[in-house]
C-alpha cells in the first residue's frame, strides 16, 4: 500500500533470535502505517514463540494502534505465541488507559506496563 502524498514513512526494525522476535516501529502508528506493521509480524519465521512490540520510538498512536494490538493478540494466540508490549511513551500509554476506561471488556490491561495494571487479589 502506498501512503498518501505527505504521509510519514513508517520505519520498522525487526530483530529475531531463535524463538524470540522484537518489532520496533519508528514514527507514528496510524492507519497509513498499519499494513506495513502487520506485514512485519507476518514475516516472522514460524520458529518464533515470543513476540515483543517495542513501542519506545512510537511517539503517537491513533485508533489504528489499538487495532494493531488487538490484531496481534489474536494472531499470537492463534499461532501459539506469547505477546508483550514494551516501551509505551506518554501519548500511546494515555490512549490505552482511555481505551481501558471506555471499553473495559476488551482487556486493554494486557498491553499496559505492570505499574498501570490494577492490583490483583492475593
Amino acid at each position: 500500500m502506498t501512503p498518501w502524498k505527505g504521509a510519514p514513512i513508517m520505519l520498522i526494525t525487526t530483530k529475531s533470535t531463535g524463538t524470540t522476535a522484537a518489532i520496533t516501529p519508528h514514527g507514528e502508528i496510524s492507519f497509513d502505517a498499519l499494513p506495513t506493521l502487520l506485514t512485519a509480524y507476518e514475516a516472522l519465521p514460524p520458529s518464533v514463540r515470543q513476540v515483543e512490540w517495542d513501542l519506545r520510538d512510537a511517539v503517537f498512536m491513533d485508533v489504528a494502534g489499538l487495532h494493531l494490538l488487538v490484531h496481534q493478540r489474536l494472531a499470537c494466540q492463534n499461532a501459539g505465541r506469547t505477546l508483550t508490549v514494551t516501551g509505551l511513551r506518554h501519548q500511546p500509554l494515555r490512549l490505552l488507559l482511555l481505551a481501558r476506561t471506555l471499553f473495559p471488556a476488551d482487556c486493554w490491561n494486557d498491553f499496559l506496563p505492570p505499574d498501570h495494571r490494577p492490583a490483583t487479589a492475593a
